[in-house]
């Protein structure tokens, strides 16, 4: 093996487990790994396709690493993964009928909005919680943990988003799941890398049918992203919540600025 083939493998490594970390904590790891396959030579459609089969263990890991939040939304979570699959599933026929021209142009706006709602959310909630004050919505750690019929609503289109393409899901979906009122960052986290490893799954089954898998350059990244995933979601339980809620923030702006100049560099 020469020494280009090595440093190759050797950033597709590395990428992949700060993607896998990435996701874990906040999500945009996309931004990691898939340019890393692009300077690799993988034609971009199939490194779209790679990428999404490589980073899906890591967000099954990273949900592993949150079970213990994870657990506390028993009675949520069954009907949050069927909406993550049927969304992820509309997504993919989506993508399918769109041209990526189209799309593209939309990511910066989709990402600016979800940092922005993500940044206020404390104050977005406080005032959902307001006008709930009438129906009287029980106040008890249980009932704080329960998704509304808005709440799925708002998850669906986050996951036909994650279906379609990807890159800043897990911004829009901490986002989400933050005004309906979780205050937790912690376990929205959990919610967060539960839900999107159901949307690659989606992805992962479109694309391996469809042969759309650099193999060689994808089992590489499988395994250190596997390995960043579970490595970032057990950092992440440990980052103050405040300081998790600014990274979050500042990885949010970062991600759609570097968006706002990738259109506009078009």
């Amino acid at each position: 093996m020469d020494a280009s083939l090595i440093a190759t493998y050797a950033l597709l490594a590395s990428a992949a487990f700060g993607a896998g970390a990435m996701n874990s904590v906040a999500g945009g790891g996309t931004f990691l790994s898939f340019p890393a396959l692009l300077a690799a030579g993988v034609p971009p459609v199939m490194a779209n396709a790679s990428n999404s089969v490589a980073l899906w263990p890591g967000s099954l890991a990273a949900a592993w690493a949150f079970r213990a939040e994870l657990k506390r939304f028993r009675k949520s979570l069954p009907l949050l993964t069927l909406v993550a699959f049927l969304g992820g599933i509309a997504g993919g026929l989506l993508l399918i009928a769109t041209s990526n021209a189209a799309f593209a142009s939309l990511i910066p706006w989709l990402l600016l909005v979800a940092t922005v709602l993500f940044a206020f959310s404390t104050q977005l909630s406080a005032f959902v919680a307001r006008l709930r004050q009438g129906a009287n919505r029980p106040d008890d750690a249980s009932a704080s943990r329960q998704v509304g019929a808005a709440g799925f609503a708002f998850q669906l289109l986050v996951s036909i988003y994650g279906g379609f393409f990807g890159a800043g899901m897990g911004i829009l979906m901490l986002a989400a799941l933050a005004i309906q009122g979780f205050d937790d960052v912690h376990e929205i986290n959990a919610l967060k890398n539960w839900l999107s490893a159901v949307i690659y799954s989606v992805a992962v089954v479109t694309f391996v049918v469809a042969d759309a898998v650099s193999w060689p350059h994808t089992t590489v990244m499988l395994v250190t992203g596997t390995l960043g995933g579970y490595a970032g979601g057990r950092v992440a339980r440990r980052i103050p919540g405040v300081w998790l809620r600014r990274f979050i923030v500042v990885l949010g702006s970062l991600l759609t600025l570097a968006y706002f100049y990738k259109a506009q560099a078009n």
